[in-house]
């Protein structure tokens, strides 16, 4: 059996799965903090390590401008950001075999856009126009089918 390749995914959010086709996603990262403690009678000359709290980190996903998927909703979304409000999304990432059956799927939970970059112009360039959506989460579930 071969490692699977990192370049067939599929994203979606929110209730409705809105979809959308992405060139990258990046991110994926869950980290427990580690708690060092002594105990004022512990006879050991070193301190013990705890798990504190779980962190995770922003995860980013980019695509090139299509103008057919252009926001797709996800302008709107971060546009529905007021000040103390929020509407949080599950946001799904699905790692597919050639069959398009997910064979590793990433929950993330509680998402939002913090940041939406566009693409660099550049007049003399051919570069494909590259957009950038960041999301910051609650949580990331890992479930392997």
């Amino acid at each position: 059996m071969y490692p699977m390749t990192a370049l067939h995914f599929a994203v979606s959010w929110g209730d409705s799965q809105n979809t959308s086709s992405f060139s990258e996603v990046s991110g994926l990262t869950v980290e427990a903090e580690v708690v060092e403690y002594r105990g004022g009678a512990d006879p050991q000359l070193s301190t013990r390590k705890m798990p504190g709290l779980k962190k995770f980190s922003n995860v980013t996903l980019k695509r090139g401008i299509a103008p057919a998927e252009a926001g797709n909703g996800l302008f709107d979304w971060y546009n529905s950001i007021a000040a103390g409000t929020v509407a949080r999304r599950s946001v799904t990432v699905s790692l597919l075999n050639e069959e398009r059956n997910p064979v590793m799927t990433w929950k993330i939970k509680e998402a939002w856009p913090v940041k939406i970059e566009g693409p660099s112009l550049k007049s003399t360039g051919t570069d494909v126009a590259i957009e950038s959506v960041e999301f910051a989460c609650e949580g990331i579930e890992v479930e392997v089918a």
